[in-house]
């Protein structure tokens, strides 16, 4: 894994990239399905509990080679993601340089977010990313 990652996750998915000087890795982690549940609804709330825990652990898994990490995202997931490190991979939790919000970028995109939080060149080639 390269020095700097960044992760950008939904409830949904993970989109994992490596950041080096000339050029971006890619992984995806998908969650297991994910079902919206309305907040009254307690008794089944624990069901996406569970199913976060999975799909957090996969996540982190995919991240502990990384160096520094900037995770970032449109919702909560981020944020229950950052619990979830804290309270099942310290290690993992002091790899965690930034928390930032952003909404529903391309790939080129975050990866570019990525290169100027970490202050790389923006005098970089242009990223051959692998088609999904």
């Amino acid at each position: 894994m390269s020095k700097h990652t960044v992760v950008w996750l939904d409830h949904k998915e993970a989109r994992i990239f490596g950041i080096d000087a000339g050029e971006a890795s890619e992984a995806k982690v998908h969650a297991p399905h994910f079902v919206h549940r309305h907040p009254h609804e307690s008794d089944r709330a624990r069901d996406n509990q569970e199913d976060n825990k999975k799909f957090f652990k996969e996540v982190a898994a995919a991240l502990e080679d990384a160096e520094g990490i900037l995770v970032v995202g449109p919702s909560f997931a981020k944020l229950e993601f950052l619990r979830y490190v804290q309270m099942h991979d310290g290690g993992l939790d002091k790899k965690i340089l930034g928390l930032e919000t952003v909404d529903h970028p391309t790939d080129r995109q975050i990866v570019a977010y990525a290169r100027a939080y970490f202050g790389q060149s923006s005098n970089i080639p242009s990223l051959e990313l692998a088609a999904k």
